[in-house]
């Protein structure tokens, strides 16, 4: 049997076949699901530890204010100045109606914690969220008195 070329002598079979096609996406689909994780890397914070955590929500519903411990303050992936914060978190908390998640730095100034929280509450911001780490247990046994 040979190739089918079609109805008539001299004509060609005009279907397409999708098989190459189909690998090559599927291919594809696997490297863009591996890679996808390493692309989302966000900002290095050394956040204080407590005993209590709860995991931080993956949805697009919410927006995490980072306040790094050289006082920078980052609205997700965004820099701003301490002036534009109350606007940017009106316009994206408030009226969107997003949750907002304070990250900040365990050597960041507590003066300087409350001074964003306070403009935070004028821009609108009735909850908020902490964002902490889980405390770490000493491996180290304890001695005996």
């Amino acid at each position: 049997m040979g190739m089918a070329t079609g109805g008539g002598r001299g004509s060609y079979l005009a279907d397409i076949n999708v098989t190459p096609f189909v690998d090559v996406m599927l291919v594809l689909l696997i490297i863009f699901m591996v890679t996808a994780p390493m692309m989302t890397q966000g900002l290095e914070v050394d956040l204080p530890q407590t005993k209590t955590v709860t995991t931080l929500p993956k949805d697009s519903e919410n927006l995490v204010l980072t306040i790094k411990r050289d006082g920078s303050i980052y609205l997700d992936d965004y820099n701003l100045k301490l002036e534009e914060l109350q606007g940017h978190v009106s316009r994206l908390v408030t009226e969107q109606k997003k949750l907002l998640f304070l990250r900040a730095d365990k050597d960041v100034p507590y003066g300087m914690v409350v001074q964003v929280m306070g403009l935070l509450k004028a821009g609108g911001v009735d909850k908020l969220g902490m964002v902490a780490e889980p405390e770490k247990e000493d491996t180290k046994p304890k001695a005996k008195k």
